[in-house]
């Protein structure tokens, strides 16, 4: 059996039903900014097995990393996977490598947070194939919400 990295656990994460979106994640505590929430943590796939997958628009818990390896935090994951998209984040994903050199993804808050709030990422979804911005609708409710969780436009 794999023993977990001591730094996959998430103390400061409590999972419940958000108002944004099904399940949430919310601080268990008052958190400064760039607190270490934990790891995103699940089954890993390379790109072909990710292609060769029929995903038939089920819910999925999918990050892909830098390296193009795509993390499943549906399997075997823990409650970083229910950190919902605002356009207003209160978090973030950062990429490090760890002392073997594998690519971990770390997400911490950006800006202090109460005990209770809802933590949040910016998902900044792109659309490989094309698809318009209403079929990723975002429900953030922020007043800069970009009605989308695809990525904003690039200024040219």
């Amino acid at each position: 059996m794999k023993r977990r990295n001591p730094t996959s656990s998430t103390p400061f994460i409590r999972v419940a039903p958000s108002g944004v979106h099904g399940l949430g994640a919310f601080a268990t505590r008052d958190l400064p900014a760039y607190a270490f929430l934990g790891l995103y943590e699940g089954r890993r796939y390379t790109q072909p097995e990710i292609a060769a997958k029929a995903w038939d628009d089920q819910l999925t818990y999918l990050f892909t990393l830098s390296n193009h390896e795509t993390i499943d935090g549906g399997k075997g994951g823990n409650g970083t996977r229910h950190l919902n998209h605002a356009c207003d984040p209160n978090c973030e994903a950062v990429e490090e490598y760890d002392d073997a050199g594998e690519l971990m993804l770390k997400f911490q808050t950006i800006v202090a947070v109460d005990a209770g709030d809802e933590l949040f990422i910016d998902y900044s979804l792109t659309a490989d194939d094309g698809s318009p911005a209403s079929k990723y609708p975002c429900r953030c409710g922020s007043p800069n919400c970009r009605g989308t969780m695809l990525a904003p436009a690039e200024a040219d």
